[in-house]
């Protein structure tokens, strides 16, 4: 550590021909500095493996109690839990949490990482963006252990813990065909992340086990109002439009599965305008099992996500990476979610009838 302790701003500035004050500010993240000295700067910084004195200090003295926290959707209920998970952990080891939210902007992301080094945290969870990884390859170059959540970056070599999505959408799935549906329809969100791309899988998969077809459209992105203010929920509305534009299709799907029951709120408001019924009309399966889907009418089926298990999973991860993996935790760790049945797939006994 003492090799990352030998490099000062001043001799980043040096090299820049720049003032110390500017390599300070464009590091810091502030303000009045362009991007293009920024980058400059970050990736002289990262070049030489600068740290910041108090991270240097910590690091070596095995000082530093905190952990790093950063999500990109403060909203989802799923990290309420997953807050909650990593929190008890946390404390139950001494270890107290700085959260960073970055609202799925890079530009945020980028602030987040800079955030932690400042801040001397002893180790980091985080879910990435996904659009770029440069933030996250420097927390590693300097010696901050980093453990991904939910979104992985295999080409980063971190440990990761996530929720095995292809499972759950393979689960719902199957659920949906083996209560008759023929045709299914999934209505996930339109970020380019691998959390939705492995679901579509597993409904692809699940559709292909059944000798099944999965025409074109059959999954429709749903925009999602984060895009404008990250800090919102997920939108009922905006999958309200989208189904009311479904359901003008010559031929209604037997089931839809969404990729979280906000969605399905939508869905349940649209299927009512038209005179359609759930589940006799068509079945829905949601995605979260958050408190409401039990008190819908119908009450939802959904995938029940391990978010508290998947939390707690990743201090462990990160304590042994900070213990040099002598706790034999595997790097990379999925963990499987539960398909909750309620009353929009059908009765308990699997009767449906499926409309015509």
């Amino acid at each position: 550590m003492a090799e990352l302790r030998r490099h000062t701003l001043r001799d980043i500035a040096l090299t820049l021909n720049l003032s110390v004050n500017t390599v300070s500010r464009a590091l810091s993240g502030k303000d009045g500095i362009g991007e293009k000295t920024r980058a400059l700067v970050r990736a002289e910084a990262e070049r030489v493996g600068y740290v910041p004195n108090s991270l240097a200090r910590s690091l070596v003295l095995g000082s530093a109690t905190t952990f790093g926290l950063v999500i990109t959707n403060p909203s989802n209920p799923y990290y309420a839990q997953l807050i909650s998970g990593i929190e008890l952990r946390a404390k139950a080891h001494g270890y107290s949490l700085l959260l960073v939210v970055t609202d799925e902007a890079e530009e945020n992301e980028a602030r987040a990482a800079e955030s932690l080094l400042r801040s001397s945290v002893s180790g980091a969870i985080v879910v990435p963006v996904q659009g770029q990884v440069d933030s996250w390859r420097r927390l590693g170059a300097v010696g901050v252990p980093t453990v991904l959540l939910n979104r992985d970056l295999p080409h980063l070599g971190y440990r990761f813990v996530g929720t095995d999505n292809e499972l759950g959408a393979y689960q719902a799935t199957a659920h949906a065909v083996a209560r008759g549906a023929r045709s299914v329809i999934v209505l996930e969100e339109d970020l380019p992340i691998t959390t939705i791309a492995n679901r579509i899988a597993g409904f692809r998969r699940a559709m292909a086990e059944a000798g099944l077809l999965v025409p074109r459209g059959s999954v429709i992105s749903v925009p999602t109002r984060r895009y404008h203010h990250a800090a919102l929920p997920w939108q009922p509305e905006e999958a309200y439009r989208v189904a009311r534009r479904m359901l003008r299709r010559s031929r209604l799907p037997d089931a839809v599965v969404v990729g979280n029951d906000y969605f399905a709120l939508g869905l349940y408001r649209a299927l009512a305008e038209h005179g359609l019924k759930v589940p006799d009309d068509l079945m829905v399966i949601g995605f979260g099992d958050y408190p409401f889907a039990g008190f819908l009418s119908p009450s939802l089926t959904t995938v029940r996500l391990p978010a508290v298990e998947v939390g707690t999973t990743a201090v462990d991860l990160l304590l042994d990476e900070i213990a040099g993996g002598r706790g034999g935790q595997p790097r990379k760790q999925l963990i499987a979610p539960t398909l909750v049945v309620r009353e929009s797939t059908g009765r308990p006994d699997g009767r449906r009838p499926i409309a015509g």
